[in-house]
C-alpha cells in the first residue's frame, strides 16, 4: 500500500518509519528540506519538499496511486486543506488530519475527514485510521480475546441497515456519524463515512477482515 504523509516533524517522521517498516511504500512532504534529517539514514521512501495541499507536490508524493493520506503539519487548515484535496480530488480512501483546536473537529468530521486531537496523537492512532488491519485495536478485555475496534463503513453498507449487513459474532457498540457517537444503532441505515465502533472476538476476527478492511481501500489505484 502507498501512504503520503504531510509533515516531517516528530509524529510525521516517526509515523513514516513505522509504515516503512511495516512493508508499505511511503512518501513525506515537508516545506522544509532540513525537516527530512529526522528520517534515518537507510529511509528508502520518497520525500517532497512542498505543501500538501499543492497538487502538484501531492501528484509527485504518488497521491494518484495511494490509499491514505496523514496530514501532521503544525497547522489546522494546512492539515485540513490537504486531507479534504486527498479525499475529494484523488479520492484517497483512507484519510485522516492532525489537529490542535478541538472546537474544530466535529466541523472536520462532518466534511467526512477523521481528525486526532493534538493532545492525544500518537502514531499509533493514526495507523488504526489509515492502514485498518486486523492488528489495530482501541481495547482489549483482560483475557485477550474481545477487541474493540474502529473501522469506517463500506460503501457498499451505505443506505442499508446496519444490524443486517453485520456478519454474526461481531457486535456493533456504536457508530460516529458528523462527529457525534451514537448508541442505538439497532434499527440505524448506514451513511457514507460513518465510522464503526465494533466489539469482536478472537474467533470472528476472520470474518472482520474480510469484509472490512479490503473494502476500506476499494478502487485500487486511480
Amino acid at each position: 500500500m502507498h501512504v503520503i504523509i504531510v509533515g516531517c516533524g516528530r509524529v510525521g517522521s516517526s509515523l513514516a518509519v513505522d509504515l516503512e517498516h511495516a512493508g508499505h511504500s511511503v512518501s513525506i512532504i515537508d516545506k522544509q528540506p532540513r525537516a527530512f534529517r529526522r528520517l534515518p539514514e537507510d529511509w528508502k521512501g520518497a520525500t517532497v519538499t512542498g505543501f500538501g495541499f499543492d497538487r502538484d507536490h501531492l501528484e509527485e508524493a504518488g497521491a494518484r496511486e495511494a490509499s491514505a493520506l496523514a496530514a501532521v503539519t503544525s497547522g489546522d487548515n494546512s492539515n485540513i486543506l490537504t486531507a479534504r484535496i486527498a479525499r475529494e480530488t484523488y479520492e484517497i480512501p483512507n484519510v485522516v488530519a492532525r489537529i490542535y483546536d478541538p472546537r474544530r473537529a466535529e466541523i472536520f468530521q462532518r466534511l467526512g475527514i477523521p481528525t486526532v486531537p493534538s493532545v492525544s496523537w500518537t502514531t499509533d492512532q493514526v495507523l488504526r485510521r489509515i492502514v485498518p488491519d486486523e492488528g489495530s485495536f482501541e481495547w482489549t478485555d483482560s483475557t485477550g480475546s474481545l477487541h474493540l475496534v474502529e473501522r469506517v463503513l463500506p460503501a457498499a453498507w451505505a443506505g442499508r441497515r446496519l444490524a443486517e449487513v453485520v456478519p454474526a459474532g461481531i457486535r456493533i457498540a456504536a457508530v460516529t456519524r458528523g462527529g457525534s457517537p451514537t448508541l442505538g444503532v439497532r434499527d440505524l441505515v448506514g451513511q457514507e463515512d460513518d465510522l464503526l465502533h465494533l466489539l469482536v472476538t478472537d474467533d470472528c476476527l476472520p470474518s472482520l477482515r474480510q469484509v472490512l478492511p479490503g473494502a476500506a481501500a476499494e478502487g485500487g489505484p486511480r
